[in-house]
C-alpha cells in the first residue's frame, strides 16, 4: 500500500447510541490516520449526555448508564467543536452507514470528504471468513494490539481498532483508488468531494 495516494485527513470514527430506535448519541470517538500510522496518542473521545434514557441493553452492552452519562457534556455545547475536527475528512466505520447517518443527523449540513466502510472492506477482501463482525475480524486477523487500551463496546477501543483492522485489511492493495472502489457504501458513493482540503 503506497500511503502517499492517501488524502491528508482520514479518521476511523466509532459511535455508540443509546438503543432506542432512533439513538440518541451516547459516545463518539475519532482517531486519526497520518502516512499509514494509527495515530493514538490524537484520538478524541467525549461521552454525551443524551435527552432521554439509554435502553438496558444499550447500558449492559457498554456499560454506559444515565448515572454515567448525568456527568457528561449535552450534544449542544461540543456539536461545533466535532464538526470542526470531522470537516474536510474522510470517514472511515465498521458498518460506516449507521455512524454516519447519526452524525449526519446531528450535524445538518455536514459532509465528509467520503465514507469507507471496513465491513465492506473486509466482506470483500476476506470472503473467506464466516462472519465479519468486528470482533470475528479481530480475531481471525492479526492486528497489532499495542494502545488499543478500555473495553470493547466503548467508542475510543471500537474506533482505534477499526483503525488497525483497516491498515490490515488494505495492505494487499496498492493506492487509495483501490480503498475506495471498495470500501465506500453503494448509498454514500455521492458524499465524495475534494479529499484534499483540511488537517486534523
Amino acid at each position: 500500500m503506497d500511503f502517499t495516494t492517501w488524502p491528508p485527513k482520514v479518521l476511523v470514527v466509532d459511535t455508540e447510541g443509546s438503543g432506542t430506535s432512533l439513538p440518541d448519541l451516547v459516545e463518539l470517538a475519532a482517531v486519526p490516520i497520518t502516512a499509514g500510522t494509527v495515530r493514538a496518542d490524537a484520538i478524541r473521545q467525549s461521552l454525551v449526555r443524551p435527552p432521554n434514557p439509554v435502553t438496558p441493553r444499550a447500558a449492559a452492552l457498554n456499560g454506559l448508564t444515565d448515572q454515567i452519562l448525568a456527568r457528561a457534556p449535552a450534544w449542544e455545547t461540543i456539536a461545533e467543536q466535532v464538526r470542526a475536527d470531522l470537516d474536510c475528512a474522510w470517514l472511515v466505520a465498521h458498518n460506516a452507514s449507521v455512524d454516519y447517518r447519526l452524525l449526519a443527523r446531528l450535524l445538518p449540513g455536514w459532509e465528509p470528504a467520503g465514507v469507507i466502510c471496513t465491513l465492506r472492506l473486509a466482506r470483500a477482501l476476506r470472503p473467506d471468513l464466516p462472519r465479519h463482525t468486528l470482533d470475528a475480524l479481530l480475531a481471525a486477523i492479526p492486528v497489532p494490539p499495542v494502545g488499543v487500551t478500555g473495553l470493547r463496546h466503548r467508542a475510543a477501543y471500537d474506533a482505534h481498532a477499526t483503525a488497525l483492522l483497516l491498515l490490515a485489511l488494505v495492505d494487499p492493495l496498492d493506492a487509495w483508488a483501490d480503498v475506495t472502489a471498495i470500501g465506500v457504501p453503494a448509498a454514500l458513493r455521492s458524499v465524495q468531494t475534494d479529499q484534499q482540503n483540511g488537517l486534523w
